[in-house]
């Protein structure tokens, strides 16, 4: 896939969430200014940003929130990484829960309603790694939500997560503000 390509699929997408799911403060300028400065965004050494993708597991009564322990942050945060090549941006998201985490039975979570439009997109600074002469920058973090069984096992991957461990859906709230509030509008009658 090309950048033209990628960003072809990324420009919309954006729109429409602004359009359709954005808060009134989310500008997403930095993203914004990036694609139209059609920068690289599936790159992982463009900067000051480039995309990721990310996924809020959720158990089928949003009671609780799949998290893994990252090795590098060193603190619990939802399953994700860099944006990997995938016809769709979910799918890029969903891989990484599924390599970080073992999560079996991932199912697209029905708000999507089938689709690729992102519940939440996340622009926030990252540190850098010196080791690979890399600046803080941004991630630009595409998130969507899923569905799996919290009774079925888990295994971390050792090389980036310490731990992969169902939560409190409250855990998120610190985690992912934006996410957390449009989570409580979804929230299953009892």
């Amino acid at each position: 896939m090309t950048d033209l390509d990628f960003l072809g699929r990324l420009e919309p997408l954006v729109t429409r969430y602004r359009a359709e799911v954005a808060g009134p403060r989310e500008h997403l300028a930095l993203l914004r200014w990036q694609i139209g400065e059609r920068h690289a965004l599936a790159e992982r050494d463009t900067f000051p940003g480039h995309v990721t993708t990310s996924a809020f597991v959720l158990s089928p009564d949003h009671a609780r929130i799949l998290l893994i322990d990252h090795v590098v942050i060193g603190r619990w945060l939802q399953p994700g990484g860099h944006y990997e090549p995938a016809p769709r941006f979910h799918e890029s998201a969903a891989r990484e829960a599924v390599e970080e985490t073992g999560v079996a039975g991932l199912v697209l979570h029905p708000w999507h309603q089938g689709g690729d439009l992102p519940f939440a997109i996340d622009s926030h600074e990252v540190p850098g790694k010196p080791s690979r002469g890399e600046p803080a920058h941004i991630h630009h973090d595409l998130q969507y939500l899923f569905l799996a069984d919290p009774a079925l096992p888990l295994v971390a991957q050792e090389e980036e997560v310490h731990a992969a461990a169902w939560k409190s859906v409250a855990e998120l709230a610190e985690i992912a503000p934006v996410a957390f509030a449009r989570l409580q509008a979804l929230a299953p009658a009892a």
